[in-house]
């Protein structure tokens, strides 16, 4: 059976290493509205965008400067009839030397066409990962969502 999850991939100038370190930065590419730890095996955060959006995800697997695995544990995609859509899908970054390069493929395991949030979704990650992840790995200034401002009643 052919998988048909998103996937995107690139490919840069600097190593695994600093490729593994920036995956691991999550507030620094993908958004500052994060809560929690994502740099070791059972570490749990979750994001929220404003009240579109709200996932958790726990490390189920690090290999250091190789890949690493986040499962969505819980989602909330307040723009979709099927709220939980991500929930126990696989978010998969898989870091390789390509001769003097690094690459790094990003794969949503679970995130295929057929879901309603596919487009919107798969369209954000590819921002998300070839824009601000490859941003922070190449220049080390990331392009995340920007943290909400606490509004105080």
């Amino acid at each position: 059976m052919e998988n048909h999850s998103f996937t995107t991939k690139f490919l840069v100038d600097q190593s695994p290493k600093e490729i593994f370190d920036a995956i691991n930065n999550v507030r620094g590419w993908w958004t500052e509205n994060a809560e929690g730890n994502s740099e070791k095996l059972n570490d749990e955060f979750d994001v929220r965008f404003g009240d579109v959006h709200y996932s958790k995800q726990r490390l189920i697997e690090v290999i250091p400067d190789k890949k690493v695995v986040w499962l969505v544990t819980e989602s909330n995609l307040n723009f979709i009839k099927s709220k939980r859509e991500w929930t126990n899908t696989k978010i998969i970054f898989e870091i390789s030397k390509q001769g003097d390069k690094s690459q790094l493929v990003f794969t949503q395991i679970g995130l295929v066409p057929e879901l309603e949030c596919y487009k919107d979704c798969s369209n954000a990650w590819s921002d998300y990962i070839n824009n601000s992840l490859y941003n922070l790995i190449t220049t080390g200034k990331g392009l995340p969502t920007l943290k909400d401002p606490i509004i105080s009643s």
